[in-house]
């Protein structure tokens, strides 16, 4: 697909100094981009290549004043950053939505519908029972069980897979092999030792604008439902598990395990492989390092945390800086030790 320089610029609201007839298909790093593509410059370091790059176009900062001479056309607009962002969003929107019609073989269950717009890749399955938005994506081997509720323009990678009763808003991204409604880990400790299984017969809420990384699970809730508002970004190898309560806008790094019944609030930061305990809860706007250990609730919002269990980050960043002087402290400790037995022997 092509657009000419002229009409990318209409859709960041740039200025054309140069051919706007130009053709793009494509978009290119500075530095190697051919004829064809488009690329931006915001950080200075990077000018020198706008003189030799073969791209046709170049998003710049309306302030930019070229030094030398060069052969691409220019866009210029109130930030180059943004604008591309803006540009990038659009061209993954054309290639994630372009797919249509169905792949043989696939199967769809009885008084399931799907909206206009779709795409279904082969050997993917629908359940019973399903509503199904217009414009959503369904990649091979995705399996949807019955009774799902899916939102329009959402897609769903290969390999995905929703259980039963599971809804799925609008605009939402599941990756591949995202499990979406599993069991939980709800086991019952018998007297002989053995374990007894906990039915699981609640489901998943996933709200609009969710994004769901690779591999990543999502239990379902042993009753009453596991909850992933609106807008939360869940990254890959990210475990869920059952009644958990993801708040709106959070963002949720690698490998990161969430106990059951955990409670995490709005426009949080997570970092990857922390584990939180279970029936906890996590003001908004908690903002959490790498590999913690979150064992008991925040209470205050916009708190910075690290360290297991996890403490304030200003004196996590304290014992780490004093931590690295114990060897030395201990050598200057034996040191002391001894200088008294001295003093006690005189």
């Amino acid at each position: 697909m092509q657009f000419t320089v002229k009409q990318i610029a209409q859709l960041i609201n740039g200025v054309v100094q140069g051919n706007d007839e130009s053709l793009i298909s494509n978009v290119g790093k500075i530095e190697t981009a051919q004829a064809g593509e488009i690329s931006f410059l915001s950080n200075a370091k990077y000018e020198q290549f706008l003189y030799t790059t073969q791209a046709s176009a170049v998003i710049v900062d309306k302030a930019f004043q070229p030094k030398k001479a060069h052969t691409t056309s220019l866009i210029l607009v109130e930030n180059a950053y943004s604008a591309f962002t803006i540009l990038l969003e659009e061209y993954h929107k054309i290639i994630k939505f372009s797919k249509l019609g169905s792949e043989e073989p696939n199967f769809i269950g009885k008084n399931s519908s799907i909206g206009d717009g779709f795409y279904r890749g082969a050997f993917s399955y629908i359940g019973n029972d399903c509503k199904i938005g217009k414009n959503v994506k369904i990649y091979p081997q995705v399996s949807i069980g019955n009774n799902v509720s899916i939102g329009n323009n959402t897609v769903l990678y290969a390999g995905t897979k929703i259980y039963d009763n599971c809804v799925i808003g609008n605009h939402c991204t599941f990756h591949a092999n995202a499990v979406i409604g599993s069991d939980g880990f709800g086991f019952a400790p018998q007297p002989d030792g053995s374990y007894k299984t906990i039915p699981q017969l609640g489901n998943v809420i996933i709200e609009d604008n969710v994004s769901i990384g690779a591999n990543a699970t999502i239990d379902c809730a042993t009753m009453g439902s596991t909850i992933i508002k609106k807008g939360a970004k869940i990254d890959n190898l990210v475990q869920i598990a059952h009644n958990v309560v993801v708040g709106s806008n959070t963002v949720i790094a690698a490998q990161t395990g969430i106990s059951g019944s955990t409670i995490i609030g709005e426009n949080c930061m997570v970092g990857g492989q922390v584990g939180f305990a279970g029936h906890i809860e996590v003001a908004n706007g908690t903002k959490i390092g790498a590999q913690a250990g979150i064992t008991k609730s925040v209470k205050k919002p916009h708190t910075s945390l690290n360290g297991t269990p996890a403490y304030p980050i200003k004196d996590y960043l304290r014992s780490k800086a004093i931590e690295k002087k114990l060897p030395q402290m201990d050598k200057q400790i034996e040191q002391l030790i001894q200088a008294i037995e001295k003093l006690k022997l005189k």
